[in-house]
């Protein structure tokens, strides 16, 4: 097993005073954070995982995108996209070669009371998910205990940003396993769907793929995007909208997508089996495992 690399940002965010240094090295193996730390307290903090298949990045600048507007809907100062950028570079560079990497970069609200955030960039390597899109997932649909327009009515909840509190994420997970599955679909209290606990959705009828609207309290999938541009150049309908459960029950296809499973297709949901789209799923994989965008 490879030794992890460890960033610290530095010049992470604005308004935050300037420092020497942009970013440094760290020791992983080292204490690096104050138990007083609110990502400690409180899972106060915001968070990205982007892929680098053979030390290129997978849809990164989407990836920073992304981790902005977390901060922005936590009210956390925006963070310096371009700092984060190469410190993601450079801890990726810093790693011995792999296959697959995966540079996870967090921001916290740092220690209460300080007013002064911290935030570092962890990267690993590794490709746990080959059998999963190989041979695919059972799902199982669960109630997301909100309505569907959640992030209209209550934007107080944070629906849509990609926070470090974990805990709701993982309770599902072990449900799941709990059913006989290995991962969950969230259905809104009204009856829509949203998305998995780390993934995105998109389902098949005939020559049109569609996945839930971001406007739904959900998360704006990176691999999904990029799933969807491919999708479009292969001359395929893409359809942001509305999904209702009984369509994922009746489709041609289903697929679960997160940044470094790529694109799992589901061949289990709630104990019925589905089919799997075999030249599809591999096609779609294999353009997202060496987009570069």
């Amino acid at each position: 097993m490879s030794t992890p690399t460890l960033f610290f940002v530095d010049d992470l965010a604005e308004g935050v005073p300037a420092t020497p240094t942009r970013f440094h090295q760290a020791d992983p193996a080292a204490g690096q954070i104050n138990v007083m730390d609110l990502s400690v307290t409180r899972g106060d903090g915001i968070f990205e995982t982007a892929g680098f298949q053979h030390g290129h990045p997978m849809a990164l600048e989407a990836h920073l995108r992304r981790f902005a507007n977390s901060a922005r809907i936590l009210d956390l100062p925006a963070p310096r996209l371009e700092v984060w950028r190469d410190a993601i570079l450079a801890a990726v560079a810093a790693h011995e070669p792999e296959p697959m990497l995966s540079a996870k970069f967090i921001m916290t609200r740092g220690v209460e009371g300080t007013g002064l955030p911290i935030g570092w960039v962890y990267v690993f390597g590794g490709d746990e998910h080959a059998v999963e899109r190989r041979d695919g997932i059972a799902v199982v649909t669960l109630d997301r205990g909100y309505r569907h327009d959640v992030a209209k009515t209550s934007p107080w909840l944070l629906q849509g940003a990609k926070t470090l509190s974990y805990a709701v994420n993982k309770s599902v997970l072990r449900e799941a396993a709990r059913r006989g599955a290995d991962d969950v679909i969230f259905i809104s209290s009204d009856g829509f769907v949203l998305e998995g606990p780390t993934s995105s959705v998109i389902v098949r009828h005939g020559d049109t793929f569609a996945t839930p609207a971001t406007d739904q309290g959900i998360l704006a999938g990176t691999t999904q995007a990029s799933a969807f541009a491919w999708l479009e150049q292969q001359g395929h309908t893409t359809e942001y909208r509305e999904v209702r459960p009984e369509e994922l029950v009746d489709a041609d296809g289903l697929w679960l997508l997160s940044s470094t499973r790529c694109a799992a297709p589901v061949r289990e949901l709630d104990g019925r089996q589905m089919p799997i789209d075999r030249e599809t799923t591999d096609a779609m994989n294999a353009a997202l495992l060496t987009r570069t965008a």
